[in-house]
């Protein structure tokens, strides 16, 4: 069994269903003992401060911590800086593979980017199938614990956050990350509905900043909605028999017309009162915050985040007054 390291969400599918370990990197970094260490590293590398905080906590990932045996670099539809991070890995002697995300969402360019990871890892499509079934069950139960927080108010939205997000790999095993969400559910379950008066969406890249959602439910608010978080999920495609359609059904690689038609949707669903816009230092990313607020009906808060840490007072508080503003 090989540990398949991945720079943002692929079909996992194709990684199980040969055998090995997925790992996202995003994760191994944000959840590291010192992710600021990690940034340092790839800084005295030569990756310039003006370089996004995740691809060098990735690099640092791989290079530092180690015990990836590929990469899968995701060179189109997630981070402009992924290639060179690619080059840079396979430098130092990294095995790399790259995948991409066709921008139009054709079907069938997808669908020979999907049939080369399979081809690479040896695996038919027909076994990713039997994979994605068994992953389907979990994904089910995700979108329950996703309904328990903004149905039954009763998960918090950091939870919302966690549980969702560590679904791009399933902590690289989906069997004992199905045991455990059924106990983390089974909790939750039993919990009086919580009550605060505002409910907030979270839209962009996971934060840099996980006690955000802490913060915010100091407020008498919380935060009922995690957008990419919940499309790592594959929500929308449990149950079909087809993992093309599933990955172009993922909105997160594609334009920001496509994301906005599912956030828009949820946002009247969830009755969201406001929605906070993450956005990362130095990523392409913060530039469609400009349609974001153009587009959608209820008052936006984008907030800038770069190294790992707690928020700062200044961000918190625009949050705080945000909040305020969303009671008046």
């Amino acid at each position: 069994m090989k540990n398949i390291g991945f720079t943002t969400s692929i079909p996992v599918e194709v990684i199980f269903a040969a055998g090995h370990k997925p790992v996202d990197l995003n994760n191994v970094f944000i959840t590291n003992d010192n992710p600021g260490k990690l940034i340092e590293v790839a800084e005295n590398a030569g990756f310039p401060r003006n370089t996004c905080a995740w691809i060098k906590g990735i690099y640092s990932a791989v290079a530092d911590i180690g015990g990836i045996d590929e990469l899968i670099g995701v060179v189109e539809g997630d981070c402009s800086n992924a290639k060179a991070l690619v080059e840079v890995l396979e430098l130092k002697g990294i095995q790399c593979f790259q995948y991409s995300y066709p921008n139009s969402r054709s079907y069938e360019q997808l669908k020979k980017e999907i049939d080369k990871l399979c081809s690479h890892f040896g695996v038919s499509y027909d076994k990713c199938l039997e994979v994605k079934k068994e992953l389907d069950k979990i994904r089910q139960r995700l979108s329950y614990l996703d309904e328990l927080t903004w149905k039954d108010n009763k998960a918090s939205g950091f939870e919302n956050h966690i549980w969702q997000v560590s679904s791009s790999d399933f902590n690289g095993d989906y069997i004992t990350f199905g045991h455990k969400l059924e106990d983390a559910i089974s909790s939750i379950e039993k919990r009086e509905p919580r009550t605060e008066s505002k409910r907030i969406g979270y839209m962009g890249v996971p934060p840099i900043n996980g006690d955000i959602y802490e913060f915010v439910e100091s407020l008498d608010a919380r935060v009922v909605y995690n957008e990419v978080q919940r499309q790592f999920t594959m929500a929308d495609s449990i149950g079909m028999e087809d993992i093309v359609e599933e990955y172009r059904r993922f909105t997160y690689p594609y334009s920001i017309r496509y994301r906005l038609e599912d956030i828009i949707a949820q946002v009247e669903k969830r009755r969201i009162d406001g929605i906070i816009h993450y956005t990362q230092a130095f990523c392409f990313r913060g530039i469609e915050d400009i349609i974001i607020r153009k587009e959608l009906n209820v008052p936006v808060l984008t907030l800038e985040g770069d190294r790992p840490g707690k928020l700062d007072q200044r961000t918190k508080l625009r949050i705080e007054a945000f909040i305020d503003m969303l009671d008046e």
